[in-house]
């Protein structure tokens, strides 16, 4: 791994406006999230999710922007789990709905770790399925950043993230 840049540290205000939820309420569902202060630079991305009515998901994104992610291997996030399995998502274009990837994580319960996600294994994903034949992630067109939790699991939920950084 060479270069290790910082892309969110959760220090500010604005680090926490950028991002919003988007949750199986656009389907129809009634799971729910947030995206606030946990504590000075740590955000929380937390929760219910309800299997009722075809849900199952909670997600939070950032408004699209220029990140700094070019000749990226990988994404780093400094994270405390709940035991449940998370996906860090990425999207090349700044669209609410298409192509988006996806890869899992799964950090330990209770316990600050540092979860590396190389780029190998984000896969195309739309409405929750495989797309296949779509070009493998380019990072230096992502636009928006995301976490997601669809575990087909119903209950609350919470993920604590100190920062997120990205590996060249």
């Amino acid at each position: 791994m060479g270069e290790v840049s910082r892309l969110v540290d959760f220090d500010d205000a604005a680090d926490f406006v950028a991002w919003q939820p988007i949750d199986d309420v656009v389907m129809g569902g009634v799971s729910r999230s947030t995206f606030k202060q946990a504590a000075h630079g740590i955000a929380s991305f937390c929760g219910l999710v309800s299997l009722d009515y075809g849900g199952g998901f909670a997600s939070v994104r950032t408004k699209p922007q220029a990140w700094a992610t070019g000749g990226a291997e990988s994404f780093m996030l400094r994270c405390r789990g709940d035991g449940r399995q998370y996906k860090f998502t990425v999207r090349t274009d700044d669209g609410f709905d298409g192509v988006q990837y996806q890869a899992r994580f799964a950090p330990p319960r209770e316990e600050w770790t540092t979860v590396v996600i190389p780029l190998t294994e984000f896969a195309a994903s739309l409405r929750g399925r495989s797309v296949p034949g779509v070009q493998p992630l380019d990072p230096a067109h992502i636009r928006q950043l995301g976490l997601m939790i669809s575990d087909k699991q119903a209950g609350p939920f919470e993920l604590l993230v100190d920062w997120i950084d990205v590996a060249c």
